[in-house]
């Protein structure tokens, strides 16, 4: 095989309760990707389309995350690298990772696989250092894996995938305006109270239970973030309103995608899920701000070929 066409999925980072260890894969937003060998032993960014985004090698994450596995492989194999971008950096929903977790799954398809995908996670990795100066894994995990996946450890890492109950589904409302994850991240405290670990371990152990045993209302009552939540959520326009409007149309959680400016809600059925965001829909035509709207299952497969 000499060229792939892949689909490299949107992901959820953090879901509240579980920040820098948590996400989950979107099923019907994400990216289009075209990898093919080359003979002159080099990375190329062929083309970008959608965004205004590098061809320079070494500032595209996908070139990043690409060199990263053929330098570990010891492989002097050439690839060229197509990127037709539907996800809009900076907008909360693992851009930048599905970009990284496209490209290493591509090259790793056309080298005949010599990695599985779990090890594919920490050449992503390597893309989201680029991008945010970080080597978090919350969203590269889901796109390469699917489902739900949990990072249990970074130093070895570990990554869990978690149980997809089957009437979950996400409303995700992404304004546009841009908020980079490298800014995001540098308001975080660095230190937190014992009192609120103590309150964030036992939502993620107990979301972390939820999926086992398809019990949404408790799910609904993990979703809970007393660290990032507070500080992340002033940047984003309307937080506390959309808060409070995706509750009271029946959504069983809502926080902030990744770094934002993106929020989601999560839900019980398409019922439920259609009627959130009608209400999403119907409070920011009202604004001054540009939206866009998605309603996604969860994707079980992650990055795949078209």
């Amino acid at each position: 095989m000499e060229e792939i066409k892949i689909f490299a999925p949107a992901t959820v980072a953090n879901l509240s309760c579980g920040f820098d260890v948590l996400g989950c894969c979107l099923d019907n937003v994400g990216d289009e990707m075209i990898v093919s060998k080359n003979d002159l032993n080099e990375v190329r960014i062929t083309k970008v389309t959608g965004q205004d985004l590098p061809l320079e090698t070494k500032e595209n994450v996908a070139g990043v995350a690409a060199i990263a596995l053929l330098k570990h492989q010891n492989s002097q194999q050439g690839f060229d690298i197509e990127i037709h971008k539907k996800i809009k950096p900076g907008s909360g929903i693992g851009s930048s990772a599905a970009s990284s977790a496209g490209a290493v799954y591509a090259i790793n398809k056309l080298l005949g696989e010599p990695y599985s995908a779990n090890e594919l996670i920490a050449f992503a990795m390597e893309g989201e250092v680029l991008a945010s100066g970080n080597a978090h894994a919350d969203n590269v995990a889901p796109a390469l894996l699917g489902g739900f996946s949990l990072v249990r450890s970074y130093d070895p890492l570990e990554v869990i995938s978690l149980p997809v109950p089957s009437e979950l589904r996400l409303v995700i409302l992404h304004p546009r305006i841009e908020i980079k994850t490298r800014d995001s991240r540098s308001i975080i405290k660095q230190e937190v109270s014992l009192k609120k670990a103590i309150h964030q371990w036992g939502n993620l152990g107990a979301f972390v239970s939820s999926l086992y045993t398809d019990n949404y209302e408790l799910l609904g009552r993990s979703l809970k973030d007393e660290i990032v939540e507070p500080v992340r959520s002033i940047l984003i326009p309307y937080f506390s309103e959309m808060d409070s409007l995706a509750r009271s149309n029946g959504a069983l959680g809502f926080g902030i995608s990744g770094s934002g400016p993106s929020v989601y809600a999560m839900c019980r059925g398409n019922e439920n899920a259609e009627k959130v965001k009608e209400a999403f829909q119907n409070f920011y035509e009202k604004k001054d701000i540009g939206f866009e709207l998605h309603l996604s299952g969860i994707n079980k497969k992650g990055v795949k070929v078209l």
